[in-house]
C-alpha cells in the first residue's frame, strides 16, 4: 500500500522554513508533505538541531568540504528518512488505546479508506481473538507519508570556488539541490515549480535514479507544478524525451495561492481542470509514447503500470469544496497548504508570527513587489520582515546584508549578480535616483520600490531558527511570511486532527461563514490584478498592451461562463449557496465589463 491511498491531501511546500521539518511532524500519519530544499544553510542547521534531539551522530558538512551544498541535503533527507522510520516503528507497537498515535493514524484517515473501514470493523469486533487478528494486519498496512522535495527551477545561481573561480555546471544551486535529492536514500518525489530551466532538465536525463529498475518501479519520481495545461505539455514532452517520466501534474491556482504568485493570463482554475479533464487520455498516450522511445534509446523496457496522477491546490477551503474538484474534474488529490500555518503539531511558526495570521483579516493579505526575483510575491501586512525592512530605510540604512545569494541576478551597477534586496543595490539605486531631480512625490513613490525588496533568503527561513534556538548573533530576527489570501478565512490556531477533520468534512474551522467559493475568490483576485496592472501601465500604454489585456479580459469572461454553467452541478451545496454564487459571478462580470482601456496614442501605436 502507498500513503496516496491513504489521505486525499498533501501539504505543498511552504516558504523556506515552514515545512522543513513537516515530514517529521506529521509523516508518521500518512501524511504526505513537501520541504524546499534550497537553502543549505538551514538545512544544515536543521539537521544539527534533530539529530541532536533524537540521538542520532551529527559531523558537520561545512562550505570547506567538496560538493557541500549537495551533501548537506543528502543527510538531511537521509537523517528525516532515519526519524520518520523510527516514529512508525513506536507508532506501530503502541496499543490501540485511546489518545494513542496508532489510534490516531487510523482516526484522522477519510471514511471513504478501506484502512478506515478495517479499522472501524475492527474497533466493532467483540471476538477478542479476530480482533487481534486485525489489529495486526492494520499494522502490517501503516505507511508513512512522502517526504517530497521542491526545487524553485528559477533558482539556480552559479557558484564560485574558493579562489573565486567558476565552478562547473554541475554545481549550481538547482544542479546541486537535485543532486542532494538523488543520492538520498528516499522513495520519493521531487516537485519542479516556477517553469523551464533546460539546463536542470538536461541534468535529471544523466541520472538513473529517475530511470526504472528491473521490476519497473521509479524510486525517484518527478511532479511538475503547473498554471495551466500547455505549460504541462510543453515541459512534460521535453522532460519524456530524455527518459523522465512525470508521475503527477499537480495545478496550482496562479493567484489564490501562497509564495511567490505566476499569474496566468486570466486563465482561471476551473477552465484549467476542465481542459486536463478533457485532455488528460490525450496527455497520457502523447507522453507515454515520448517517453518509451526515449527508453527503448537507453535500453530500457517501459513499465506497465506508469504513475500518473493530476492534483490541485490553491485556495480549497471547505470539505464540499475539496471533493467536488475531486469528484467532478477527476483529479487524484488535492493540497493544502496556507491553513496548516495555524497547526503547530504540523509547521514551524514562531509563535509571534503564527498569532499575527490567526488575527489577519481579508485586507491585511496582499500581492506585493518585495521579492528580488521580480515575481508577485504573496505577503501580510506588519510582519517583522516588512517592519525591519521599513526601520532601516528610516534610519538611512536601507536594504539587508546578503550573505547567503540564493537570489543574486542583477548587474545593473556591478560585474558580478547582486540582490536587489541588498544593502549594496539599494544604496546604489538610490544614489541614482538622488540625482535625477525628480519631484518629491515622484520620487518617493521611485524610493519605496527600491527599498520594498526583502530579504526573502533571510527572513523566510528566520521562523525555523528562532524555534530551535539558532538566533546566533542576531538578538531578534524577521520574518516573512507568505501565505495565501484564503487564510483571510480561518483564525484558530487548532490540532492536527481538528485540520485534517476539516478537509474531511468532520467538523468546521473557517471562521468567516460568509466566505465566497473558491472560484470566485480566484475571480475577485484575478479582477485586481488585472486593474493594478493596468494602472502600472498606463504612462506606456500601446497597442501590445491593449492586445494583452483584450486577452486578460476575454480569458476572464469564458472563465466566468465556465462557472455559469457550474453552479448547477454544485448539488452538495444549498440553494441558497448557488443562488449568491450566480449573483456574486454576475457582479464581478459586469465590473469586468466597466473596465475602460486607455486610448493607444498614435506615438504608442507600436
Amino acid at each position: 500500500m502507498t500513503n496516496s491511498q491513504l489521505h486525499t491531501f498533501h501539504i505543498p511546500v511552504l516558504g523556506l522554513a515552514f515545512s522543513i521539518d513537516t515530514p517529521i511532524r506529521v509523516g508518521r500519519f500518512g501524511i504526505s508533505s513537501v520541504i524546499s530544499i534550497v537553502d543549505d544553510i538551514l538545512i544544515e542547521h536543521m539537521r544539527k538541531h534533530y539529530a541532536n534531539l533524537y540521538g542520532e551522530t551529527y559531523n558537520p558538512i561545512t562550505v570547506r568540504d567538496e560538493d557541500y551544498r549537495a551533501r548537506r541535503i543528502t543527510a538531511y533527507l537521509n537523517l528525516l528518512q532515519k526519524i520518520v522510520q523510527k516514529q512508525i516503528a513506536a507508532l506501530k507497537a503502541s496499543a490501540f488505546e485511546k489518545g494513542s498515535e496508532i489510534v490516531k493514524y487510523f482516526e484522522m484517515l477519510p471514511e471513504s479508506s478501506s484502512l478506515k473501514t478495517l479499522y472501524r470493523h475492527m474497533t466493532h469486533t467483540t471476538d477478542n481473538a479476530k480482533q487481534t487478528a486485525l489489529q495486526t494486519e492494520l499494522r502490517a498496512k501503516i505507511v508513512p507519508g512522502d517526504i517530497d522535495v521542491n526545487i524553485m527551477t528559477k533558482l539556480d545561481k552559479v557558484n564560485l570556488g574558493r579562489n573565486k573561480e567558476q565552478l562547473p555546471t554541475e554545481f549550481t544551486d538547482a544542479l546541486s539541490s537535485l543532486r542532494g535529492f538523488t543520492k538520498s536514500g528516499l522513495n520519493s518525489s521531487v516537485i519542479l515549480s516556477a517553469g523551464l530551466n533546460p539546463r536542470l532538465f538536461s541534468y535529471m536525463g544523466q541520472h538513473s535514479e529517475f530511470f526504472p529498475d528491473e521490476n519497473g518501479f521509479l524510486k525517484k519520481r518527478v511532479i511538475l507544478k503547473v498554471s495551466d495545461y500547455r505549460s504541462a505539455i510543453i515541459q512534460g514532452k521535453i522532460l519524456a524525451k530524455k527518459g523522465i517520466w512525470i508521475s503527477e501534474f499537480r495545478i496550482e491556482s496562479g493567484l489564490n495561492c501562497g509564495g511567490h504568485a505566476f499569474p496566468s493570463h486570466g486563465f482561471l482554475l476551473g477552465p484549467i481542470l476542465e481542459e486536463f479533464k478533457t485532455n488528460r487520455s490525450l496527455l497520457l498516450s502523447e507522453l507515454q509514447d515520448i517517453y518509451s522511445a526515449a527508453l527503448q534509446e537507453k535500453g530500457i523496457p517501459l513499465p506497465a503500470n506508469l504513475p500518473f496522477r493530476i492534483t490541485v491546490q490553491g485556495g480549497i477551503g471547505t470539505a464540499k469544496e475539496d471533493a467536488f474538484l475531486r469528484e467532478y474534474y477527476c483529479v487524484e488529490g488535492t493540497g493544502w497548504g496556507s491553513p496548516f500555518l495555524l497547526i503547530p503539531e504540523a509547521t514551524n511558526v514562531d509563535e509571534k508570527t503564527r498569532q499575527m495570521l490567526a488575527r489577519a483579516n481579508k485586507e491585511d493579505y496582499y500581492i506585493s513587489d518585495a521579492s528580488p526575483l521580480g515575481v508577485p510575491f504573496n505577503n501580510l501586512r506588519g510582519s517583522t520582515s516588512d517592519l525591519f525592512l521599513q526601520q532601516r530605510a528610516h534610519d538611512g540604512k536601507p536594504g539587508s546584508k546578503c550573505t547567503k545569494k540564493f537570489l543574486i541576478s542583477n548587474t545593473e551597477f556591478t560585474t558580478e549578480p547582486i540582490c536587489t534586496a541588498s544593502s549594496q543595490y539599494q544604496e546604489l539605486k538610490i544614489d541614482q535616483l538622488k540625482k535625477q531631480n525628480l519631484s518629491p512625490n515622484v520620487f518617493l513613490e521611485k524610493f519605496a520600490k527600491i527599498i520594498e525588496k526583502a530579504c526573502l533568503c533571510e527572513d523566510l527561513a528566520a521562523s525555523g531558527l528562532i524555534n530551535t534556538n539558532g538566533h546566533g548573533t542576531v538578538k531578534e530576527r524577521a520574518v516573512a511570511v507568505c501565505p495565501g489570501p484564503n487564510l483571510a478565512f480561518f483564525s484558530k490556531i487548532a490540532t492536527l486532527e481538528e485540520m485534517v477533520g476539516h478537509i474531511y468534512g468532520r467538523l468546521q474551522l473557517m471562521t468567516d461563514p460568509n466566505r465566497p467559493n473558491l472560484f470566485i475568490n480566484e475571480l475577485r483576485l484575478y479582477i485586481d490584478y488585472m486593474k493594478q496592472e493596468m494602472q502600472k501601465k498606463m504612462e506606456s500604454w500601446n497597442s501590445k498592451e491593449q492586445k494583452y489585456f483584450d486577452t486578460f479580459r476575454k480569458n476572464l469572461q469564458d472563465g466566468i461562463a465556465h462557472y455559469k454553467a457550474l453552479i448547477p452541478k454544485l448539488k452538495e451545496e444549498t440553494e441558497r449557496y448557488r443562488e449568491t454564487m450566480h449573483n456574486e459571478l454576475l457582479a464581478l462580470e459586469q465590473e469586468l465589463l466597466e473596465i475602460v482601456f486607455p486610448a493607444v496614442t498614435p506615438e504608442l501605436a507600436h
